[in-house]
Protein backbone atom coordinates (compact mmCIF):
# COMPACT_ATOMS: atom_id res chain seq x y z
CA UNK A 1 0.00 0.00 0.00
CA UNK A 2 1.20 3.50 -0.44
CA UNK A 3 2.03 5.59 2.21
CA UNK A 4 -0.43 7.99 3.56
CA UNK A 5 0.42 11.52 4.03
CA UNK A 6 -0.65 12.36 7.82
CA UNK A 7 -1.44 16.46 8.83
CA UNK A 8 2.34 17.02 9.61
CA UNK A 9 3.48 16.02 6.57
CA UNK A 10 4.92 12.48 7.96
CA UNK A 11 4.39 9.31 6.09
CA UNK A 12 1.65 6.56 7.66
CA UNK A 13 3.60 3.41 8.05
CA UNK A 14 1.85 0.26 6.97
CA UNK A 15 1.32 -2.75 9.00
CA UNK A 16 4.37 -4.74 7.84
CA UNK A 17 6.11 -1.52 8.36
CA UNK A 18 5.16 -1.44 12.15
CA UNK A 19 5.85 -5.21 12.55
CA UNK A 20 9.59 -5.39 10.45
CA UNK A 21 8.01 -8.10 8.18
CA UNK A 22 8.61 -8.33 4.35
CA UNK A 23 5.20 -7.87 2.70
CA UNK A 24 5.81 -11.06 0.12
CA UNK A 25 6.18 -12.91 4.12
CA UNK A 26 2.18 -11.87 4.96
CA UNK A 27 1.20 -11.94 1.54
CA UNK A 28 2.50 -15.49 1.47
CA UNK A 29 1.27 -16.31 4.35
CA UNK A 30 -1.96 -15.47 3.99
CA UNK A 31 -2.11 -17.38 0.76
CA UNK A 32 -0.72 -20.56 1.98
CA UNK A 33 -3.21 -20.16 4.90
CA UNK A 34 -6.11 -19.83 2.60
CA UNK A 35 -5.07 -23.00 0.56
CA UNK A 36 -4.21 -25.09 3.44
CA UNK A 37 -7.56 -24.70 5.19
CA UNK A 38 -9.34 -25.26 1.90
CA UNK A 39 -8.23 -28.67 1.51
CA UNK A 40 -9.22 -29.65 4.60
CA UNK A 41 -12.87 -29.03 3.94
CA UNK A 42 -13.55 -27.42 7.69
CA UNK A 43 -14.42 -23.84 5.83
CA UNK A 44 -16.78 -23.33 3.13
CA UNK A 45 -14.15 -21.41 0.55
CA UNK A 46 -16.10 -18.12 -0.03
CA UNK A 47 -15.70 -17.44 3.59
CA UNK A 48 -12.17 -18.17 2.98
CA UNK A 49 -11.87 -16.20 -0.01
CA UNK A 50 -13.16 -13.03 1.09
CA UNK A 51 -11.40 -13.09 4.95
CA UNK A 52 -7.90 -13.63 2.86
CA UNK A 53 -8.86 -10.35 0.79
CA UNK A 54 -10.10 -8.59 3.42
CA UNK A 55 -6.45 -9.39 4.94
CA UNK A 56 -4.79 -8.43 2.02
CA UNK A 57 -6.25 -4.94 2.36
CA UNK A 58 -5.64 -4.78 6.52
CA UNK A 59 -2.43 -5.98 6.31
CA UNK A 60 -1.37 -3.11 3.67
CA UNK A 61 -0.07 -5.38 0.87
CA UNK A 62 -2.42 -3.88 -1.10
CA UNK A 63 -5.17 -0.87 -1.19
CA UNK A 64 -8.80 -0.57 -1.44
CA UNK A 65 -8.39 0.43 -5.04
CA UNK A 66 -5.74 -2.02 -6.33
CA UNK A 67 -8.23 -4.66 -4.52
CA UNK A 68 -11.35 -3.13 -6.69
CA UNK A 69 -9.37 -3.62 -10.20
CA UNK A 70 -7.61 -7.07 -9.01
CA UNK A 71 -11.15 -8.30 -9.20
CA UNK A 72 -12.31 -9.64 -13.04
CA UNK A 73 -15.40 -8.60 -13.61
CA UNK A 74 -15.95 -9.96 -16.80
CA UNK A 75 -15.47 -13.33 -15.14
CA UNK A 76 -18.04 -12.37 -12.79
CA UNK A 77 -20.66 -11.38 -15.12
CA UNK A 78 -20.42 -14.21 -17.20
CA UNK A 79 -20.44 -16.80 -14.38
CA UNK A 80 -24.08 -14.74 -12.92
CA UNK A 81 -25.41 -14.24 -16.29
CA UNK A 82 -25.05 -17.54 -17.32
CA UNK A 83 -26.40 -19.22 -14.50
CA UNK A 84 -29.45 -17.36 -14.37
CA UNK A 85 -29.86 -18.30 -18.26
CA UNK A 86 -29.43 -21.68 -17.19
CA UNK A 87 -31.78 -21.43 -14.07
CA UNK A 88 -34.63 -20.16 -16.32
CA UNK A 89 -33.83 -22.51 -18.50
CA UNK A 90 -33.98 -25.54 -16.32
CA UNK A 91 -36.98 -24.71 -15.19
CA UNK A 92 -38.67 -26.05 -19.27
CA UNK A 93 -38.02 -29.50 -18.81
CA UNK A 94 -35.52 -29.27 -21.28
CA UNK A 95 -32.60 -31.23 -19.67
CA UNK A 96 -34.60 -33.07 -18.30
CA UNK A 97 -36.61 -34.14 -21.56
CA UNK A 98 -32.82 -34.40 -23.29
CA UNK A 99 -31.73 -36.91 -20.41
CA UNK A 100 -35.01 -39.68 -21.12
CA UNK A 101 -34.60 -39.32 -24.70
CA UNK A 102 -31.20 -40.30 -24.64
CA UNK A 103 -31.84 -43.32 -22.49
CA UNK A 104 -34.40 -44.10 -24.45
CA UNK A 105 -32.36 -44.08 -27.69
CA UNK A 106 -30.43 -46.82 -26.90
CA UNK A 107 -33.48 -49.27 -25.65
CA UNK A 108 -32.55 -48.38 -22.38
CA UNK A 109 -29.44 -50.74 -22.45
CA UNK A 110 -27.73 -49.95 -19.02
CA UNK A 111 -24.11 -49.72 -21.01
CA UNK A 112 -25.82 -47.99 -23.70
CA UNK A 113 -27.31 -45.23 -21.18
CA UNK A 114 -24.10 -44.53 -19.76
CA UNK A 115 -22.36 -43.56 -22.65
CA UNK A 116 -24.82 -41.46 -23.62
CA UNK A 117 -25.28 -39.75 -20.17
CA UNK A 118 -21.66 -39.53 -20.88
CA UNK A 119 -21.92 -37.93 -23.95
CA UNK A 120 -24.97 -35.74 -23.05
CA UNK A 121 -22.59 -34.11 -19.78
CA UNK A 122 -19.55 -33.78 -21.76
CA UNK A 123 -21.90 -31.97 -24.55
CA UNK A 124 -23.43 -29.84 -21.95
CA UNK A 125 -20.65 -29.00 -20.26
CA UNK A 126 -19.12 -27.24 -23.07
CA UNK A 127 -22.45 -25.04 -23.97
CA UNK A 128 -23.04 -24.27 -20.28
CA UNK A 129 -20.35 -24.75 -17.35
CA UNK A 130 -19.48 -28.12 -15.87
CA UNK A 131 -20.86 -27.34 -12.28
CA UNK A 132 -24.47 -26.26 -13.76
CA UNK A 133 -24.56 -29.57 -16.05
CA UNK A 134 -23.43 -32.27 -12.92
CA UNK A 135 -26.25 -30.23 -11.35
CA UNK A 136 -28.83 -30.96 -14.20
CA UNK A 137 -27.69 -34.08 -15.29
CA UNK A 138 -26.99 -36.38 -11.48
CA UNK A 139 -30.83 -36.26 -10.55
CA UNK A 140 -31.89 -37.81 -13.46
CA UNK A 141 -29.11 -40.66 -13.21
CA UNK A 142 -30.40 -41.03 -9.83
CA UNK A 143 -33.59 -41.51 -11.28
CA UNK A 144 -32.61 -43.74 -13.43
CA UNK A 145 -30.42 -46.14 -11.45
CA UNK A 146 -33.10 -46.27 -9.27
CA UNK A 147 -35.20 -48.00 -11.87
CA UNK A 148 -32.14 -50.23 -12.86
CA UNK A 149 -31.42 -50.75 -9.52
CA UNK A 150 -27.74 -50.62 -10.05
CA UNK A 151 -24.98 -48.50 -8.10
CA UNK A 152 -24.72 -44.99 -9.00
CA UNK A 153 -20.97 -44.94 -8.94
CA UNK A 154 -19.71 -45.69 -12.52
CA UNK A 155 -22.44 -43.55 -13.54
CA UNK A 156 -21.43 -40.36 -11.84
CA UNK A 157 -17.83 -41.44 -11.84
CA UNK A 158 -18.49 -41.27 -16.01
CA UNK A 159 -20.25 -37.82 -15.62
CA UNK A 160 -17.60 -36.24 -13.69
CA UNK A 161 -14.92 -37.10 -15.85
CA UNK A 162 -16.78 -36.20 -19.07
CA UNK A 163 -18.04 -33.00 -17.53
CA UNK A 164 -14.18 -32.18 -16.89
CA UNK A 165 -13.10 -33.06 -20.67
CA UNK A 166 -16.13 -31.20 -22.23
CA UNK A 167 -15.62 -28.47 -20.48
CA UNK A 168 -12.16 -28.16 -21.60
CA UNK A 169 -13.09 -27.46 -25.30
CA UNK A 170 -15.02 -24.06 -24.37
CA UNK A 171 -14.12 -20.95 -22.73
CA UNK A 172 -17.18 -21.03 -21.11
CA UNK A 173 -17.04 -25.06 -20.62
CA UNK A 174 -14.52 -24.87 -17.16
CA UNK A 175 -14.40 -21.91 -14.92
CA UNK A 176 -10.53 -22.32 -14.67
CA UNK A 177 -11.29 -21.42 -18.91
CA UNK A 178 -13.25 -18.28 -18.36
CA UNK A 179 -10.64 -16.95 -16.08
CA UNK A 180 -7.56 -17.71 -18.09
CA UNK A 181 -9.75 -16.32 -21.43
CA UNK A 182 -10.56 -12.62 -19.37
CA UNK A 183 -7.06 -12.39 -18.08
CA UNK A 184 -5.33 -13.28 -21.48
CA UNK A 185 -7.99 -11.81 -24.33
CA UNK A 186 -8.67 -14.97 -25.64
CA UNK A 187 -12.16 -15.46 -27.33
CA UNK A 188 -14.59 -18.20 -27.45
CA UNK A 189 -13.49 -19.07 -30.94
CA UNK A 190 -10.12 -19.25 -29.97
CA UNK A 191 -11.07 -21.79 -26.79
CA UNK A 192 -12.93 -23.79 -29.90
CA UNK A 193 -10.37 -24.41 -32.34
CA UNK A 194 -7.48 -25.03 -30.23
CA UNK A 195 -8.78 -27.09 -26.89
CA UNK A 196 -12.36 -28.89 -28.78
CA UNK A 197 -9.94 -31.00 -31.09
CA UNK A 198 -7.98 -32.53 -28.35
CA UNK A 199 -11.29 -32.85 -25.98
CA UNK A 200 -12.72 -34.55 -28.31
CA UNK A 201 -10.02 -37.21 -28.55
CA UNK A 202 -9.44 -37.50 -24.89
CA UNK A 203 -13.39 -37.82 -24.80
CA UNK A 204 -13.58 -40.78 -26.99
CA UNK A 205 -10.84 -42.60 -25.31
CA UNK A 206 -12.55 -42.48 -22.18
CA UNK A 207 -15.54 -43.87 -23.33
CA UNK A 208 -13.71 -46.50 -24.57
CA UNK A 209 -12.43 -46.61 -21.06
CA UNK A 210 -15.76 -46.67 -19.30
CA UNK A 211 -17.44 -49.24 -21.77
CA UNK A 212 -14.73 -51.66 -21.14
CA UNK A 213 -14.43 -51.32 -17.08
CA UNK A 214 -18.52 -51.27 -16.68
CA UNK A 215 -19.39 -53.89 -19.51
CA UNK A 216 -19.77 -57.02 -17.54
CA UNK A 217 -21.91 -54.86 -14.01
CA UNK A 218 -24.46 -53.29 -16.43
CA UNK A 219 -24.70 -56.43 -18.30
CA UNK A 220 -26.20 -58.13 -15.16
CA UNK A 221 -28.92 -55.97 -15.15
CA UNK A 222 -32.33 -57.90 -15.58
CA UNK A 223 -34.41 -56.30 -19.58
CA UNK A 224 -37.53 -55.69 -16.72
CA UNK A 225 -35.58 -52.64 -15.57
CA UNK A 226 -34.84 -51.74 -18.86
CA UNK A 227 -38.30 -52.00 -19.76
CA UNK A 228 -39.15 -49.27 -16.90
CA UNK A 229 -37.49 -47.32 -18.70
CA UNK A 230 -38.83 -47.40 -21.68
CA UNK A 231 -42.28 -46.57 -20.06
CA UNK A 232 -40.62 -43.29 -18.94
CA UNK A 233 -42.96 -40.44 -21.44
CA UNK A 234 -39.76 -38.06 -22.19
CA UNK A 235 -42.58 -35.28 -23.58
CA UNK A 236 -43.79 -35.25 -19.84
CA UNK A 237 -40.71 -33.90 -18.45
CA UNK A 238 -41.18 -30.50 -20.63
CA UNK A 239 -43.48 -28.49 -18.53
CA UNK A 240 -43.25 -25.02 -20.05
CA UNK A 241 -43.02 -25.35 -23.95
CA UNK A 242 -43.45 -21.74 -24.54
CA UNK A 243 -40.37 -20.72 -21.75
CA UNK A 244 -38.00 -23.80 -23.12
CA UNK A 245 -38.67 -22.03 -27.03
CA UNK A 246 -37.76 -18.32 -25.30
CA UNK A 247 -34.93 -20.12 -23.72
CA UNK A 248 -33.34 -21.66 -26.56
CA UNK A 249 -33.56 -18.18 -28.82
CA UNK A 250 -31.73 -16.64 -26.08
CA UNK A 251 -29.04 -19.42 -26.02
CA UNK A 252 -28.52 -19.02 -29.66
CA UNK A 253 -28.21 -15.60 -29.19
CA UNK A 254 -25.85 -15.64 -26.31
CA UNK A 255 -23.52 -18.25 -28.03
CA UNK A 256 -23.81 -15.97 -31.14
CA UNK A 257 -22.55 -12.82 -29.13
CA UNK A 258 -19.79 -15.70 -27.68
CA UNK A 259 -18.66 -16.52 -31.59
CA UNK A 260 -18.69 -12.27 -33.03
CA UNK A 261 -18.42 -10.36 -29.74
CA UNK A 262 -14.61 -10.36 -29.37
CA UNK A 263 -14.02 -8.79 -32.90
CA UNK A 264 -15.76 -5.91 -31.69
CA UNK A 265 -14.59 -5.45 -28.53
CA UNK A 266 -17.57 -7.13 -26.53
CA UNK A 267 -16.20 -9.43 -23.97
CA UNK A 268 -18.13 -12.96 -23.08
CA UNK A 269 -19.45 -11.27 -19.65
CA UNK A 270 -21.23 -8.83 -21.70
CA UNK A 271 -23.38 -10.99 -23.61
CA UNK A 272 -24.33 -13.19 -21.09
CA UNK A 273 -25.42 -10.48 -18.99
CA UNK A 274 -27.75 -9.04 -21.79
CA UNK A 275 -29.02 -12.55 -22.67
CA UNK A 276 -29.47 -12.92 -18.95
CA UNK A 277 -31.52 -9.76 -18.49
CA UNK A 278 -33.60 -10.81 -22.18
CA UNK A 279 -34.46 -14.50 -20.95
CA UNK A 280 -35.66 -12.66 -17.75
CA UNK A 281 -37.85 -9.65 -19.69
CA UNK A 282 -39.32 -13.15 -21.78
CA UNK A 283 -40.09 -15.01 -19.38
CA UNK A 284 -41.30 -12.96 -16.78
CA UNK A 285 -41.96 -9.30 -18.46
CA UNK A 286 -45.44 -10.48 -18.41
CA UNK A 287 -46.26 -10.88 -15.19
CA UNK A 288 -47.83 -8.32 -12.55
CA UNK A 289 -45.12 -6.21 -11.01
CA UNK A 290 -45.35 -8.47 -7.76
CA UNK A 291 -45.52 -11.61 -9.39
CA UNK A 292 -42.56 -10.36 -11.43
CA UNK A 293 -40.48 -8.93 -8.77
CA UNK A 294 -40.71 -12.15 -6.99
CA UNK A 295 -39.87 -14.45 -10.00
CA UNK A 296 -36.65 -12.24 -10.45
CA UNK A 297 -35.99 -12.77 -6.90
CA UNK A 298 -36.16 -16.49 -7.01
CA UNK A 299 -33.98 -16.74 -10.04
CA UNK A 300 -31.34 -14.83 -8.45
CA UNK A 301 -31.97 -17.35 -5.34
CA UNK A 302 -30.32 -20.05 -8.14
CA UNK A 303 -27.40 -17.99 -8.79
CA UNK A 304 -24.40 -19.75 -7.21
CA UNK A 305 -23.05 -16.81 -5.11
CA UNK A 306 -20.79 -18.99 -2.69
CA UNK A 307 -19.11 -19.48 -6.23
CA UNK A 308 -19.18 -16.10 -6.93
CA UNK A 309 -17.63 -14.31 -4.17
CA UNK A 310 -15.26 -16.90 -3.64
CA UNK A 311 -13.80 -15.54 -7.26
CA UNK A 312 -14.52 -12.18 -5.88
CA UNK A 313 -12.14 -12.63 -2.91
CA UNK A 314 -9.87 -15.07 -4.34
CA UNK A 315 -9.03 -12.70 -7.09
CA UNK A 316 -8.16 -10.07 -4.92
CA UNK A 317 -5.40 -12.34 -2.72
CA UNK A 318 -3.71 -13.26 -6.31
CA UNK A 319 -3.36 -9.59 -6.56
CA UNK A 320 -1.87 -9.07 -3.30
CA UNK A 321 0.44 -11.96 -4.16
CA UNK A 322 1.31 -10.19 -7.65
CA UNK A 323 1.97 -7.31 -6.02
CA UNK A 324 4.56 -7.97 -3.84
CA UNK A 325 6.10 -9.55 -6.63
CA UNK A 326 6.15 -13.11 -5.38
CA UNK A 327 4.81 -14.62 -8.99
CA UNK A 328 7.46 -12.51 -10.69
CA UNK A 329 9.78 -14.25 -8.44
CA UNK A 330 8.57 -17.78 -9.24
CA UNK A 331 8.26 -16.56 -12.85
CA UNK A 332 11.82 -16.13 -12.98
CA UNK A 333 12.77 -19.31 -11.63
CA UNK A 334 10.64 -21.23 -13.66
CA UNK A 335 12.42 -19.62 -17.07
CA UNK A 336 15.48 -20.58 -15.13
CA UNK A 337 14.46 -24.10 -15.06
CA UNK A 338 13.74 -24.01 -18.62
CA UNK A 339 16.71 -21.92 -19.34
CA UNK A 340 13.98 -20.25 -21.27
CA UNK A 341 12.83 -22.59 -23.81
CA UNK A 342 9.07 -22.43 -24.55
CA UNK A 343 8.70 -25.82 -25.80
CA UNK A 344 10.26 -26.56 -21.95
CA UNK A 345 8.19 -24.00 -19.97
CA UNK A 346 5.07 -24.63 -22.20
CA UNK A 347 4.95 -28.96 -20.33
CA UNK A 348 6.32 -27.95 -17.06
CA UNK A 349 3.14 -25.89 -17.06
CA UNK A 350 1.00 -28.38 -18.15
CA UNK A 351 2.20 -31.25 -15.65
CA UNK A 352 2.25 -29.05 -13.15
CA UNK A 353 -1.41 -27.56 -13.41
CA UNK A 354 -2.49 -31.40 -14.17
CA UNK A 355 -0.93 -32.74 -11.16
CA UNK A 356 -1.66 -29.94 -9.04
CA UNK A 357 -4.79 -29.42 -10.13
CA UNK A 358 -5.79 -33.02 -8.81
CA UNK A 359 -4.73 -32.08 -5.08
CA UNK A 360 -6.09 -28.54 -5.34
CA UNK A 361 -9.10 -27.04 -6.73
CA UNK A 362 -8.21 -26.12 -10.18
CA UNK A 363 -9.77 -22.42 -9.70
CA UNK A 364 -7.67 -20.91 -7.22
CA UNK A 365 -4.47 -22.66 -8.83
CA UNK A 366 -5.25 -20.72 -12.32
CA UNK A 367 -5.78 -17.85 -10.84
CA UNK A 368 -2.42 -18.21 -9.16
CA UNK A 369 -0.78 -19.02 -12.10
CA UNK A 370 -2.23 -16.28 -14.72
CA UNK A 371 -0.13 -13.73 -13.55
CA UNK A 372 3.10 -15.71 -13.28
CA UNK A 373 2.27 -16.82 -17.22
CA UNK A 374 1.77 -13.30 -18.15
CA UNK A 375 5.83 -12.34 -16.48
CA UNK A 376 6.96 -13.99 -18.89
CA UNK A 377 5.89 -12.46 -22.13
CA UNK A 378 8.52 -9.92 -22.05
CA UNK A 379 11.34 -13.30 -22.20
CA UNK A 380 8.96 -15.03 -25.36
CA UNK A 381 8.60 -12.25 -27.55
CA UNK A 382 5.09 -10.47 -26.29
CA UNK A 383 1.42 -11.91 -25.31
CA UNK A 384 1.12 -13.49 -28.53
CA UNK A 385 3.87 -15.52 -28.40
CA UNK A 386 3.02 -17.07 -24.92
CA UNK A 387 -0.34 -18.18 -26.33
CA UNK A 388 1.17 -22.23 -26.24
CA UNK A 389 1.52 -21.42 -22.26
CA UNK A 390 -2.49 -20.31 -21.91
CA UNK A 391 -3.24 -23.57 -23.74
CA UNK A 392 -0.78 -25.41 -21.74
CA UNK A 393 -2.27 -24.07 -18.37
CA UNK A 394 -6.02 -24.76 -19.95
CA UNK A 395 -5.23 -28.10 -20.72
CA UNK A 396 -3.87 -28.64 -17.37
CA UNK A 397 -6.21 -27.43 -15.26
CA UNK A 398 -9.33 -28.93 -17.04
CA UNK A 399 -8.23 -32.42 -17.48
CA UNK A 400 -6.00 -32.68 -13.93
CA UNK A 401 -9.34 -32.02 -12.16
CA UNK A 402 -10.57 -35.62 -12.79
CA UNK A 403 -7.60 -36.64 -10.43
CA UNK A 404 -8.69 -36.47 -7.03
CA UNK A 405 -12.21 -35.85 -5.28
CA UNK A 406 -10.81 -32.29 -4.87
CA UNK A 407 -9.69 -31.44 -8.23
CA UNK A 408 -12.93 -29.60 -9.62
CA UNK A 409 -16.00 -28.01 -8.31
CA UNK A 410 -17.96 -30.28 -10.19
CA UNK A 411 -16.83 -33.43 -8.35
CA UNK A 412 -17.81 -32.16 -5.20
CA UNK A 413 -20.91 -31.50 -6.80
CA UNK A 414 -21.74 -34.77 -7.77
CA UNK A 415 -20.47 -36.23 -4.20
CA UNK A 416 -22.75 -34.14 -2.79
CA UNK A 417 -25.93 -35.57 -4.45
CA UNK A 418 -24.23 -39.24 -4.06
CA UNK A 419 -24.10 -38.54 -0.16
CA UNK A 420 -27.73 -37.48 -0.11
CA UNK A 421 -28.80 -40.93 -2.18
CA UNK A 422 -26.63 -42.81 0.62
CA UNK A 423 -24.46 -43.94 -1.69
CA UNK A 424 -21.26 -41.76 -0.97
CA UNK A 425 -18.04 -41.75 -3.10
CA UNK A 426 -15.16 -42.50 -1.22
CA UNK A 427 -12.04 -40.47 -2.10
CA UNK A 428 -9.66 -43.61 -2.84
CA UNK A 429 -12.40 -45.26 -4.65
CA UNK A 430 -12.40 -42.41 -6.99
CA UNK A 431 -8.64 -41.90 -7.06
CA UNK A 432 -8.76 -45.50 -8.06
CA UNK A 433 -10.34 -44.70 -11.56
CA UNK A 434 -9.95 -40.93 -11.79
CA UNK A 435 -6.49 -40.73 -11.75
CA UNK A 436 -5.06 -43.12 -14.32
CA UNK A 437 -7.34 -41.55 -16.32
CA UNK A 438 -6.31 -38.59 -15.45
CA UNK A 439 -2.89 -39.71 -16.69
CA UNK A 440 -3.59 -41.01 -19.52
CA UNK A 441 -5.53 -37.78 -21.20
CA UNK A 442 -2.76 -35.42 -19.75
CA UNK A 443 -0.49 -38.09 -21.84
CA UNK A 444 -2.45 -37.10 -24.86
CA UNK A 445 -3.05 -33.39 -24.27
CA UNK A 446 0.76 -33.70 -24.18
CA UNK A 447 1.58 -34.55 -27.56
CA UNK A 448 -1.11 -32.68 -29.28
CA UNK A 449 0.48 -29.65 -27.64
CA UNK A 450 3.98 -30.98 -28.88
CA UNK A 451 2.15 -31.50 -32.39
CA UNK A 452 0.36 -28.33 -32.68
CA UNK A 453 2.52 -25.98 -31.40
CA UNK A 454 6.43 -26.89 -31.45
Amino acid sequence: MTDQTLPHGEAALSIPQMLGVDPVWIATGILIAVYAVMITEKLNRAILAMLGAALMVLFGIINQEQAVSGVDANTLALLIGMMVIVGITSKSGLFQYAAIKAAKSVKAKPIGILIMLTLITAVFSALLDNVTTVLLIAPITLLITEELNTRVFPFFMAEILASNIGGTATLIGDPPNIIIGSAAGLSFNDFVNNLAPVAAVCLSVVMVVIYLMNRRELSQIPQSASDKIMRFKESEAITDKVLMVKSLFVLGLVMLGFTLGHGHGIQPGTSALAGAALLMLLAFGHQPGDKQTESVHDIFGEVEWVTIFFFGGLFVIVSGVEHVGLLDFFGQKVLELTDGDLMKTSFLIFWASGILSAILDNIPFVATMIPLIESTADTFGGPTAIEPLWWSLALGACLGGNGTLLGASANLTVAAFAERAKQPIRFISFVKVGFPIMILTLAIANVYIWLRYF
